[in-house]
């Protein structure tokens, strides 16, 4: 599509202006349009999510393993030991017809889980592996320890119906342990955050780690004897994590899901270590419970733990996502089950999904006696006995979260020094015989890496229709703010510089100049922040290139990191976005009869050095790619509790991409780009990351540059600098690579 004349005369001659867009209007937004990007983001995002219910196929349990990462082989033997010292008895309490035990089983690696097995004095008439909230213990719904009323202590009231119990510690919403004081960070990140961060990266969730340690135990459940039913129960974050762990296993025959349940469409205001990838788009809660059916699932409408947020910020322990935990309205809770309904009305099971009114506290008599009627006990529930008698100091439950904590990061870091060797797997079809081998091999992972890393939107929806005004008079060039409709709310945003002695029918090389984190396109160009970008948008529309400096949307805080929440569980990214914008800035620049659409570069510094990483692999349009002070060995980054600079440390909550460190990091990326040219700018003292890091991940680069017989498209430039544009060695590539400004 060709830009309209009168947009045309406009833009080369600066004269005049054209009529705003009807409903994005930057102009008029306090001068800042990236706030209006932004927002229109958020309400494309917003509209997305209340019509995700209406699109989603029938729930695939392989879908759900995969996104809750539940992909490890468990131990075969997952058989349950006492834990017992020389000072203290593995039997920690006793009651009538029952015992208490401290217990712990493997689950998988050096994974165990921990906690309490309530025994029958008979054979059990069930099975039940029983879930506390995150912050309460195993001792609290045992009776052992206060906090719960004894009626609702829910564990102690399925082993005096003759159930055989198991309760798994889980880990909790504290942040003590969430830090490294050898290298003197700590953060107010509560425990659970701090497991999602690293093990979302290696695409395993802390939800699945502990959904493998319900499995674990239904493992050992199904080779005891006598046989017996098995059913899960949970509250709060046990709720989430036995609802998961039903629909998972068929071998769990009944669950009673307690204070978790509900629309999530509101999940990105939920605590992060309840971001699932494609949750939303794919199931929803209504989606889970349809994969227990045709087996019984009842709904406790129980109080939810009330959680406003995560520890409260102090001078040495900061960087927690923001969010909170609310009771879902009954009616909401009515609806979304109503969206699971007819899954077991199929499957002749419509009386096995049932709702029950819950209060203050879980563990109602009318949920537990339906649970246990699902488990097929006959008779009526008996009421609440005694609690039992300690008959030696539990387990210090510091130390056991400590060590259940701890088992999870150990197990986390050997993924990720495993995932080197995945992503040599995973790229195996990858064939570098030749150029046009290489490129044919690639494009499935190309389309891989848009759809299911970044997340793939549709092309951009809008008429092409470019909105510009003129800004700069320069002795050399003229800029304007030029503004792009992308789909419905969303645009593009930048200023481009026109050099004034472009010749009739002349076609220019262009250079696409990315701002970093918190950026605007004028710091690429004005002197206002030229210690860090060096006006490099300026100096190379000075030596004759047009140049484009896109706003792109990571700006405002905490409110673009929410873009990063609404669109996770939509399998969605704010790269989704930012890849959309570049679709319609580079279709736009190819329409403008003073560049060549041939030779059109990129050039982005810091978070302008991960779009040059993403968008350029993922849009050929770019003839060339330029890293700067961003290129890294990107799954350390966001995963090492060793090093001071790792995102496990910093507020940037939004970095994970789930399962990235199996498929790409920094050179995989880069292979994307291949055999276009690509270039890393590396200042020594860039906090970053290490010089080591960055040459450890370029060589893999600079390998495949060679391996493919082009080893001259590809180069690293140190300097002797901090985080910013140093435009030498970069500059001298962009002339080389695309010919310069003229094509000479």
């Amino acid at each position: 599509m060709r830009l309209a004349l009168a947009a045309l005369v406009l833009l080369c001659t600066g004269a005049g202006r054209t009529q705003p867009l009807p409903g994005t209007d930057p102009w008029r937004l306090a001068g800042d349009p990236a706030a209006a990007m932004v927002e229109g983001i958020h309400r494309y995002l917003d509209r997305a999510t209340a019509a995700a219910p209406l699109r989603r196929a029938a729930p695939d349990r392989a879908r759900l393993r995969k996104i809750l990462g539940v992909v490890d082989e468990r131990v075969a033997e997952p058989v349950p030991r006492f834990e017992a010292t020389l000072e203290r008895s593995a039997v920690i309490g006793r009651a009538r017809g029952y015992r208490v035990i401290a217990v712990r089983w493997p689950v998988m690696g050096t994974m165990e889980a921990e906690g309490l097995l309530l025994e029958p004095a008979g054979p059990p008439v069930a099975r039940v592996v029983a879930l506390p909230d995150a912050d309460w213990t195993p001792e609290t719904i045992a009776g052992l320890a206060p906090g719960l009323p004894a009626a609702h202590q829910y564990a102690r009231r399925l082993a005096e119906n003759r159930c055989l119990v198991l309760v798994p510690v889980l880990i909790d919403r504290r942040d003590e342990f969430s830090a490294n004081p050898a290298i003197d960070r700590f953060t107010n990140q509560p425990h659970r955050e701090f497991v999602y961060r690293m093990a979302y990266e290696t695409g395993r969730h802390i939800i699945g780690y502990e959904v493998q340690k319900v499995l674990a135990a239904v493992d050992w459940f199904q080779r005891s004897k006598p046989a017996a039913p098995m059913g899960v129960v949970g509250y709060g974050e046990g709720g989430l994590i036995a609802l998961m762990a039903a629909a998972l296993d068929e071998r769990i025959q009944a669950a009673l899901v307690s204070g978790y349940f509900g629309p999530r469409d509101e999940l990105w205001r939920e605590p992060i270590y309840r971001n699932v990838w494609r949750y939303l788009s794919d199931f929803g809660d209504a989606g889970a419970a349809a994969l227990v059916a045709p087996r019984a699932l009842i709904i406790e409408t129980a109080r939810a733990p009330q959680v406003a947020g995560p520890p409260p910020e102090t001078k040495q322990r900061r960087g927690a996502a923001p969010g909170r935990i609310v009771t879902a309205r009954v009616e909401a809770v009515e609806a979304e089950l109503e969206r699971a309904r007819p899954y077991f009305a199929r499957r002749g099971a419509a009386d096995r999904l049932r709702l029950v009114q819950g209060g203050e506290h879980p563990g109602t008599d009318s949920a537990l006696g339906a649970f246990l009627e699902e488990l097929g006990l006959r008779r009526a529930l008996r009421g609440a006995g005694p609690e039992p008698s300690p008959t030696q100091p539990a387990p210090d439950p510091r130390l056991r979260q400590q060590r259940q904590f701890r088992q999870m990061i150990e197990f986390t870091q050997a993924l990720v020094r495993r995932a080197e060797a995945q992503r040599r797997q995973f790229w195996r079809r990858a064939d570098a015989s030749s150029l046009e081998a290489w490129r044919a091999s690639t494009d499935g992972y190309r389309r891989y890496f848009w759809e299911e890393v970044i997340g793939r939107l549709p092309d951009p929806s809008e008429p092409l229709r470019a909105e510009t005004r003129r800004i700069y008079d320069e002795p050399r060039w003229r800029g304007y703010e030029v503004l792009l409709p992308v789909w419905p709310d969303v645009f593009a945003y930048g200023i481009l510089l026109a050099p004034k002695d472009l010749r009739p029918g002349e076609r220019r090389a262009a250079v696409v100049c990315q701002h970093g984190l918190e950026g605007r396109p004028q710091d690429t160009i004005e002197e206002r922040r030229a210690a860090t970008y060096g006006r490099f948008a300026a100096r190379l529309a000075d030596e004759g290139f047009v140049v484009y400096a896109p706003q792109n949307p990571y700006v405002g805080g905490d409110r673009f990191r929410q873009i990063q929440r609404k669109a996770n569980p939509l399998g969605l990214s704010l790269f989704s976005f930012i890849v959309g914008q570049h679709q319609r800035t580079l279709e736009w620049l190819a329409t403008l009869d003073f560049v060549d659409p041939n030779r059109i570069g990129f050039y982005g510094l810091s978070y302008g050095g991960k779009t040059a990483m993403r968008v350029p692999a993922i849009l050929p349009g770019y003839a060339l790619s330029i890293c700067s002070a961003d290129f890294n060995e990107w799954i350390w980054k966001n995963t090492s509790v060793d090093e001071p600079f790792s995102y496990m440390f910093t507020g940037e909550y939004e970095m994970p991409e789930f399962d990235l460190a199996n498929t790409f990091n920094y050179a995989e990326m880069a292979a994307l780009i291949a055999p276009r040219p690509f270039m890393v700018e590396r200042g020594h003292r860039d906090g970053v990351a290490i010089d080591e890091w960055v040459a450890y991940e370029y060589a893999k680069v600079r390998r495949l540059y060679a391996d493919l017989k082009i080893p001259e498209r590809t180069r690293i430039e140190f300097f002797d600098g901090p985080h910013r544009i140093h435009a030498v060695g970069t500059f001298e590539f962009l002339r080389r690579w695309l010919g310069g400004p003229a094509g000479r």
